[in-house]
């Protein structure tokens, strides 16, 4: 029932929230954003498109591999435009957030090398010092999920948590609260870690992106080069303070 009213409901939602927040550089007061991530809004959301972010990230942002599904999901892709080639996909607000609580329906894709996420990010690239809150699956073992955090760019949180289920099979809902003194993560609405030290405090963009990673073998495992591989994302929702 909840992921249909979210997909009755959200676009509405999403639609308001961006009329009411046209020209502001970012975002800390809103109360919700409801995503049902039906279809490519440009008005609240941006497809990364023809860049990587290092090394470590062994592919090319494509805007063509996201897309969306007939059943209305949003569907990240990882591809191979040539031999040893390889595009991956990212998505990400317009606007910033802050302080609340990030909900995301998600199915990750499962294989050695490569990672599916969800987390709001600010750094560098807009002007800022690098504040970061992630849940990531690796997909070479999608029973467990990752939590992890940056604050001023200092990370070495990581927190690998057991589903108890395959995530890459159905769809479950990932959570994480951020408060001044806190971050929870949840998963389907059971509380599974919390820190408290150091916590970030910049608003940030909602990102989601899946991409195979190079020279980082100890911790996402050898990339095969298998190909496609998809994540899909069926709704996500913000609920500020």
């Amino acid at each position: 029932m909840r992921r249909t009213l979210h997909k009755l409901f959200g676009a509405g939602m999403t639609l308001l929230l961006a009329g009411l927040l046209t020209g502001a550089p970012s975002v800390s007061a809103a109360t919700v954003f409801d995503e049902p991530l039906t279809y490519f809004n440009p008005a609240t959301w941006q497809k990364a498109d023809g860049y990587s972010n290092g090394s470590m990230f062994n592919c090319t942002w494509r805007a063509n591999n996201i897309s969306f599904t007939s059943g209305g999901q949003l569907r990240l892709a990882l591809t191979s435009p040539s031999n040893n080639k390889f595009d991956g996909a990212e998505y990400r607000s317009v606007y910033k957030y802050g302080y609340g609580k990030y909900e995301v329906s998600m199915k990750p894709a499962k294989n050695s090398g490569i990672v599916s996420s969800f987390f709001t990010y600010t750094g560098p690239s807009d002007g800022t010092p690098w504040d970061e809150i992630d849940i990531e699956f690796l997909g070479k073992d999608t029973t467990k999920v990752q939590f992890n955090y940056y604050t001023n760019g200092v990370g070495g949180h990581e927190q690998i948590v057991n589903l108890g289920f395959d995530a890459s099979q159905s769809y479950h809902t990932y959570a994480f609260d951020w408060q001044p003194g806190y971050i929870k993560w949840y998963v389907d609405g059971v509380l599974k870690h919390t820190a408290t030290s150091n916590i970030p405090s910049r608003p940030g963009k909602i990102m989601m992106n899946l991409w195979n990673g190079i020279g980082v073998d100890s911790w996402l495992g050898s990339y095969n080069g298998a190909n496609p591989l998809y994540a899909y994302y069926d709704w996500l929702k913000f609920t500020g303070n």
